[in-house]
């Protein structure tokens, strides 16, 4: 009885094996690869012969200084990895009160010195009312502060604030595209997608980067736009979701115009 059902259960586990872990995603592949073939392979897209990047991946577009370039237009914020890493796809899971995201609201999560709760953020500052502080040896943000936490500080003496909140990244959208602050900025200009990698930008985002690339490239401002339209695609099937433009797309539309 016993190896009688030992047996049973090792057929059924090649079977299943075979079947699930070996034939589905060969037919699956070879699907693809014949009716997809593009997509199958990664969506790579080639320049002078050389692969740039991924029509279905993020990337940055930095100077050499580390910093965004003001030629190029610029993706969202990703929490995959340390940027649009493929192998750590994901998103940061923070929850709408979660100071990491959202910075020290008062009346949501802000604290005191001590890390007890307060009516307060006594780490505001005049340009975030939001500030979350970071450790002066880490840099690292500290979210529970304690008695006898050390702070780095400005030349002013107010907080360093943490970069990546909300409120940090909208602060830092204004200042490269030279925006007035009450200017509105669309949220997927300063929130990570749910993969980290999504290589598209809404296209309210695209208008208001349009006219810092123009400037960094000397060009008319309605040349920028009218490439921006040019690259907006519609939303799946025609309703499914909203209109996007490929950054990688963009970008390289605009290095054409120089070749």
């Amino acid at each position: 009885m016993l190896r009688r059902h030992l047996l049973t259960s090792v057929i059924l586990t090649l079977v299943v094996g075979i079947g699930l872990g070996l034939a589905y995603p060969a037919v699956v592949w070879g699907i693809s690869a014949v009716a997809f073939p593009w997509r199958a392979n990664g969506s790579f897209v080639h320049r002078d012969g050389k692969v740039v990047g991924s029509a279905l991946i993020g990337q940055e577009f930095l100077g050499k200084d580390g910093n965004p370039d003001p030629r190029y237009f610029q993706p969202r914020p990703s929490e995959a990895g340390n940027g649009y890493d493929p192998t750590a796809s994901g998103a940061s899971n923070l929850g709408p009160s979660n100071p990491l995201l959202v910075g020290f609201i008062p009346g949501l999560n802000t604290v005191d010195l001590n890390g007890n709760p307060s009516a307060t953020n006594p780490f505001a500052t005049t340009d975030d009312p939001y500030c979350v502080p970071t450790d002066a040896k880490t840099g690292n943000p500290v979210t529970s502060p304690s008695p006898g936490q050390q702070y780095a500080k400005n030349k002013d003496g107010s907080y360093v604030c943490d970069t990546s909140t909300v409120p940090e990244r909208v602060l830092a959208y204004r200042e490269l595209n030279n925006l007035a602050p009450t200017v509105e900025v669309p949220v997927d200009a300063v929130t990570a997608s749910g993969s980290g990698l999504d290589p598209d930008i809404s296209v309210a985002n695209a208008d208001l980067q349009a006219a810092r690339v123009a400037s960094a490239r000397h060009l008319p401002v309605p040349t920028v736009m009218a490439l921006v339209k040019q690259h907006t695609n519609n939303p799946q099937w025609g309703f499914l979701g909203e209109r996007t433009v490929n950054v990688l797309d963009l970008n390289m539309a605009l290095d054409a115009l120089h070749a």
